[in-house]
């Protein structure tokens, strides 16, 4: 130890009583993971033609861990403050990836129309674009409705990877209706809680 301050030393002395968060926490380690599986779920999908139901089993494997990284990497950020820059960014850049490329692979192997890829695809990708439009005027915070949302795409993207039959290949699909149906809702929601967040902003700084 040379005794020297920081300061004097021409290093910047650390806030007191802030914590600084490493960028490669456990939490951004977990959204890193999520990202690398995505190309190795693809070629697991449409491995031997897309149709063998024991590759396809093996993609949702893969599915259902990024599906459930993303549920720890989340609440270990916000429990143990690891929340960082590049975590805000890569996490729900990880989610859409994912969910995009499952959808992407389910409708070029028919096994799902288009539109209903089309319909989630382009609500995500606005909504995402949406929060980054307004965030300088506040931040819309996820509703229940958005969190079911998210869970019904989840399990119904999954019931479709795999090769079902019979009735739990009826049962998937209405599970999927009901997730467009919430992703149309929610994100109709969304907009609207954009516009006010938008509108009450610029009435507060005319009224300066």
């Amino acid at each position: 130890m040379s005794g020297v301050p920081a300061s004097a030393a021409g290093r910047p002395a650390p806030a007191p009583g802030v914590r600084r968060v490493r960028l490669w926490n456990i939490a951004n380690i977990l959204t890193m993971g999520r990202l690398f599986l995505v190309p190795g779920f693809v070629l697991l999908m449409l491995h031997n033609g897309g149709y063998d139901p024991a590759w396809r089993s093996f993609a949702w494997a893969a599915f259902a861990i990024a599906m459930i990284t993303d549920l720890f990497d989340g609440h270990l950020a916000r429990t143990y403050n690891l929340v960082t820059d590049f975590g805000k960014i890569a996490d729900p850049i990880a989610d859409k990836a994912i969910m995009g490329a499952a959808l992407l692979c389910l409708s070029a192997l028919d096994d799902l129309p288009w539109w209903v890829t089309g319909v989630i695809l382009a609500r995500e990708i606005g909504i995402t674009l949406m929060r980054f439009w307004v965030i300088k005027h506040g931040v819309i915070p996820a509703s229940r409705g958005g969190k079911m949302k998210t869970l019904a795409q989840g399990v119904a993207t999954g019931m479709y990877i795999l090769a079902l039959e019979g009735p739990l290949a009826t049962i998937r699909f209405w599970v999927m209706a009901v997730a467009v149906v919430l992703t149309v809702v929610t994100g109709l929601d969304y907009v609207r809680q954009a516009i006010v967040l938008r509108a009450n902003a610029r009435a507060a700084e005319s009224g300066r």
